[in-house]
């Protein structure tokens, strides 16, 4: 009996035990199940870094005539970096050619993106002919190639994309926590409320980070007509501003927006969402590269681009939001996306070229008269700030009245000048007579 009373003052102990057991069981499997739901990096679609580099030199070894490659290397107190710049040109010898239109792309500026590399692989394969666009012969395609020169940056944040590659998944900062997207001197440094450091860290200055001084330099040397930075997250196609909620006024804008609903239409199916980054995402972004591009660097369509995003995916699971994970979503991207930069390399010239001379018509017909241009002035302005009719009139006839007064000011003093020089002619030909 004293036996069995012993055996039941341990029973309770010996049921909390196991039942703690069971928790951690469960528990520990429960971790292990949420683990398994972070999608790994798929070695069978994706290349690593060091790979997909090493399929862009080959194209450049196999196509002397079409690609060149320069590797730029900068940094800054031990931190230090390389970014491969890959030219196509057809022939090669014009690559200086002022008549040629000049492109710049960029991939892969945050180290998360895999599938913006992979899209600048797959471009780079069309432009040499290893690979082939649906609907275009090669004559077609070489007939608008030939008017271009392109620069590719294939992988602008390579030490965050080996950070990625090393298990950090969520990563898109550069190699040491800087968002290159941020670096730029456009409203550099600003924050809003809901700003994340892990996400959006603008460095310590603008172009603080040697990849921005890179691409900063790259740009300004190179002066591009187009630019596109290619990301992924969602599908949209933005243009200026990120930095705010509104677009840039003028003609560049206004055909910077048809192109991309032509893009919209042709390669997105209408799903991509347009407009400025500032007023379409539900943010804004302070810093970014496609702002400078437009605003200092003078870029007359520059373009963020997001070409895929899984908006089901858990914001955890990074890999898969911001990476298709099987075979046909990932052909489908390549293939849509390429399409829709053949389209630009095509038709975007076209639009720069018409407003170029719809401004050279413009600028000729201000030199027809005074009179003409200075109505034609201070109409625009009475169009812009609301002027009234009787305003405008007055100002005109006070502007004719001051600009008439100068012109007979001016014939005044020319033939008093022109007198004084006549007179003083005649009197030292006089003296010299005088002392003949």
């Amino acid at each position: 009996m004293d036996r069995c009373l012993s055996l039941f003052s341990f029973l309770p102990l010996l049921i909390l035990c196991v039942s703690l057991v069971g928790l951690s069981a469960i528990d520990g499997r429960d971790n292990r199940t949420e683990h398994r739901t972070f999608t790994p990096i798929n070695l069978d679609l994706y290349h690593s870094s060091i790979r997909l580099l090493g399929e862009i030199n080959g194209l450049v070894r196999r196509h002397p005539d079409k690609l060149s490659k320069d590797t730029i290397k900068a940094g800054n107190k031990g931190y230090h970096t390389e970014v491969t710049v890959i030219t196509y040109c057809h022939g090669r010898k014009d690559v200086y050619d002022n008549s040629k239109f000049r492109i710049l792309l960029s991939f892969g500026q945050h180290g998360r993106e895999l599938i913006t590399s992979e899209l600048a692989l797959h471009i780079l394969s069309i432009l040499t002919e290893e690979e082939s666009l649906d609907n275009i012969d090669s004559v077609t395609l070489n007939s608008f190639l030939d008017k271009l020169v392109i620069k590719v940056v294939p992988m602008e944040n390579l030490n965050g994309r080996k950070l990625v590659e090393g298990g950090d998944l969520c990563e898109r900062r550069n190699g040491r926590g800087v968002d290159l997207n941020r670096n730029w001197s456009v409203d550099w440094g600003k924050k809003e409320k809901d700003y994340d450091p892990y996400e959006e860290n603008p460095g310590v200055a603008a172009f603080s980070e040697p990849e921005s001084q890179i691409m900063q330099k790259l740009a300004t040397s190179f002066n591009p007509h187009i630019w596109v930075n290619v990301h992924s997250g969602m599908e949209a196609l933005f243009m200026p501003y990120d930095h705010r909620n509104t677009t840039p006024n003028g003609l560049y804008s206004v055909r910077m927006r048809s192109l991309l609903e032509d893009l919209n239409r042709l390669h997105c199916h209408n799903r991509c969402m347009i407009g400025s980054g500032g007023g379409s995402v539900g943010y804004l972004a302070h810093g970014t590269a496609t702002d400078y591009m437009y605003d200092i660097v003078r870029v007359p369509m520059a373009f963020t681009f997001e070409i895929y995003g899984d908006g089901e995916a858990s914001s955890k699971d990074c890999f898969k939001m911001f990476n298709p994970t099987d075979f046909t979503t990932y052909n489908r991207v390549l293939k849509d996306w390429s399409a829709a930069f053949f389209t630009i390399f095509k038709v975007a010239p076209k639009h720069i070229d018409e407003i170029s001379s719809q401004i050279a018509l413009s600028s000729s017909k201000k030199f027809e008269s005074m009179d003409d241009y200075l109505q034609g002035y201070l109409m625009d302005r009475s169009s812009r700030y609301g002027k009234k009719t009787e305003v405008l009139d007055l100002g005109m006839q006070e502007i004719r009245t001051y600009f008439r007064l100068f012109l007979l000011s001016f014939v005044l003093l020319m033939f008093m000048f022109c007198s004084r020089i006549s007179k003083t002619k005649s009197l030292r030909s006089s003296m010299s007579s005088m002392s003949l």
